[in-house]
């Protein structure tokens, strides 16, 4: 599923966790924002490269800067990303992420 959609500059009125979350050696990084209704946001980068994510509760991935390339599990196509372009992975499934060049920022919002 892709969309279009406004990039939100800024979160206000959230907590930030100091601590990333930090994967793949460092090549993919985030850290979370939480919201005073309890909903959370992570704000991260990913390196150059291909990385495979397994999900537990539904995502939203929204691309905030860089491109990427994206196949989710239980598909066989690859779909690319630029900034503005989101995509949702559903709950106990996974994607795999791919980084050509430059770095690729984004939002992932927990739909559940």
């Amino acid at each position: 599923m892709s969309s279009t959609s406004r990039i939100p500059e800024q979160f206000v009125g959230v907590t930030a966790v100091s601590k990333a979350n930090v994967y793949f050696d460092g090549n993919v990084v985030s850290h979370a924002i939480i919201f005073p209704d309890g909903s959370k946001k992570t704000l991260g980068l990913i390196y150059p490269g291909k990385y495979h994510f397994n999900t537990e509760a539904p995502e939203r991935m929204q691309i905030v800067a860089g491109n990427c390339e994206v196949i989710l599990d239980g598909q066989s196509g690859s779909r690319s990303y630029s900034p503005g372009d989101a995509f949702e992975v559903s709950g106990k499934s996974g994607f795999t992420i791919e980084v050509a060049k430059d770095l690729c920022e984004y939002i992932c919002s927990f739909l559940a």
